[in-house]
């Protein structure tokens, strides 16, 4: 069984839940972006939750079916339409040969997962079927989805009709707060600047993709010094040092840039603070002009939120076990 791209959408790409382990060499874990909303819609179709799914940015694709499977679409809002009828976000649904599932106008949110019946088959490389587009590897031969391709998939018995109750699904903002950890680097920003960070409010510009979310607003204030021997000439250069994702770096004390799932490994700009991994998917769901403030927690803190994180994602599964 096979899926055929008939429109592609917007930079649509095969992903999982991502390459731990080769960060230190410069591969990042890629992955979905919104791994809460992936991790979903496999358990939606019955899968297991590190099946391969197409992750839509803004504009969602157009698919046709050559045979019968189970679909689920999570994530964004952003109306489904099978064969121009619509369906249901959120819960699965079966299609039949020659069914086209398509999208309307995003609504909220940034970006939706398709999941299939067993999944996207393509191959694996360093353990991920993840597209790394910027690596030419992953995925569906190493690229973003294109018109015309055609992408195999599993075959699995599906779960039609299987929903995530209405107070497991998440909402999206155009206001909302990232809670981040402090460092390494912030106190290479004076009292003045690290006030400003936290206080101000920050807009996302439409520079925000797989690789970073970059947010416009004040200018951030630096502390006066003499570049050491290796660092450049800007404010915010210091000696190399490896990027955690979800770090927050300012180049010239101006736009802020939230690294993400794509992101290179290291670099000569300071990292102030990072998202905390309980938030990223926020993050990814995040479309231009949203308002944004940075929220300091603590490490014990941000501890606590990502084990209460697994917390929900645990009620989820049970939920959608209990059903069947």
């Amino acid at each position: 069984m096979a899926v055929e791209i008939i429109e592609p959408g917007l930079a649509s790409s095969i992903q999982d839940q991502g390459r731990p382990g080769y960060y230190s060499v410069g591969i990042p874990p890629s992955g979905a972006a919104d791994l809460h909303a992936a991790v979903t819609a496999n358990l939606l179709v019955g899968n297991s939750p590190d099946a391969a799914v197409i992750e839509a940015p803004y504009m969602g694709p157009a698919l046709r079916f050559d045979g019968p499977t189970v679909v689920a679409v999570t994530g964004a809002a952003m109306p489904v339409l099978l064969n121009g009828a619509p369906a249901p976000q959120w819960e699965s649904f079966p299609v039949a040969a020659g069914d086209q599932l398509s999208f309307g106008f995003l609504q909220a949110g940034a970006r939706i997962y398709i999941a299939v019946a067993g999944g996207f088959d393509v191959p694996v490389v360093l353990g991920s079927r993840s597209t790394y587009a910027l690596g030419g590897f992953g995925g569906f031969q190493g690229r973003n989805l294109r018109k015309g391709d055609v992408i195999p998939i599993g075959r699995a018995n599906g779960r039609p009709g299987n929903a995530v109750p209405e107070e497991l699904r998440p909402a999206y903002s155009r206001e909302i707060e990232l809670r981040v950890v402090l460092g390494l680097y912030d106190y290479r920003l004076t009292e003045a600047g690290r006030h400003c960070l936290l206080e101000s409010e920050w807009t996302l510009t439409p520079v925000a993709d797989r690789t970073g979310f970059r947010y416009s607003g004040p200018v951030l204030e630096w502390e006066e010094r003499i570049q050491p021997f290796g660092a450049g000439s800007d404010p915010s250069n210091i000696v190399d040092a490896g990027y955690p994702i979800g770090s927050i770096q300012v180049p010239g004390g101006v736009e802020p840039i939230i690294l993400h799932r794509d992101a290179v490994s290291g670099g000569g700009y300071a990292m102030v603070a990072t998202v905390i991994s309980a938030d990223l998917n926020r993050v990814a769901q995040c479309s231009p002009g949203t308002r944004t403030r940075f929220v300091p927690v603590t490490l014990e803190e941000a501890l606590q939120a990502r084990a209460d994180d697994r917390a929900r994602a645990a009620r989820l599964r049970e939920a959608l076990e209990a059903a069947h």
